[in-house]
Formats: C-alpha cells, structure tokens, sequence
C-alpha cells in the first residue's frame, strides 16, 4: 500500500507542476484548457456536454467558462429552437490559444509516453482509469460537493 501511496503523491505532485508550467505558459489553467479543447473537438456545445466530456462538475464547468468568457475566449449564446438551451463556442482568439497551447501533460511526457507499445499505452491507460474509479467511489461526498 505505501508504494501504491507514494506512487499517486508522485502523479499528483508532477501534475500539479506541470499544471503551473501550464499557466505560466498559456495563460490558461488546465481546467481551461481542457474545457476550450473539448469546444474546439465537440464544435458548438452545451455546458453540460462540455461537463461530461471533460469530467469536470457542471457548476465548476458554468465558473470557467464565465471566466473564459471575460476573457473573449468564448461566446455562449442561446439556442435558436430552445431558449433554455446555451451553447458555447471559441471565439477567434480562444481558437488561437487552442492551437497554440502547450500539451496539458507536457511535451515530455507526451512523447515518452508514445514512445511506449501500444499494447502498454492501454493497460496503463486502463490500470488509471480503475484506479481512478476506485478512488473516486472512496472520495467522502463533501469532498466532491466542494470541488463543484
């Protein structure tokens, strides 16, 4: 268990400094950028889409694409059929950023990591996404409440 411990403060603590190389590099956090690439693969997407596919809490998604928006990074505007319906969508500049943001984990990483068989690429990516599932299901429900 502690080398399953230690190995996690390991990925928490490279992530958070990549995290910070990520801001100083962009401007961007990496919440925004994860959320500005998921504009950019989806197209013109709701909140809630944009929550899914980035696993990222509604109310914290609807909080960075308000900052997003200050920023005229994006545009939300209202459905044409359903007005309850807000769309987001990059603006010029946001599109900009995106293609020339730096990879979220880093180009470093980005290339070791392909740099792996293919058939090793899945099963860390499937150890991780376990991993994370069993970590998520033991997370105390304030915890999470907090985070969104």
């Amino acid at each position: 268990m502690k080398a399953l411990e230690k190995s996690i403060r390991r990925i928490v603590r490279a992530h958070d400094l990549q995290s910070k190389a990520l801001v100083k590099a962009s401007g961007l956090t990496a919440a925004q950028l994860v959320l500005m690439k998921g504009i950019s693969e989806l197209g013109e997407v709701t909140s809630a889409a944009l929550s899914a596919y980035a696993d990222i809490s509604p109310a914290t998604v609807v909080t960075v694409l308000d900052n997003l928006e200050e920023r005229g990074l994006i545009q939300r505007y209202r459905s044409g059929s359903d007005r309850r319906i807000v769309h987001t969508r990059l603006t010029e500049r946001g599109a900009e950023m995106v293609r020339q943001a730096p990879e979220p984990l880093g180009a470093a990483f980005a290339a070791r990591f392909f740099a792996l068989e293919e058939s090793e690429r899945r099963t860390m990516v499937a150890s991780l996404i376990r991993l994370a599932d069993l970590m998520s299901s033991a997370a105390p429900a304030a915890v999470e409440e907090k985070r969104g």
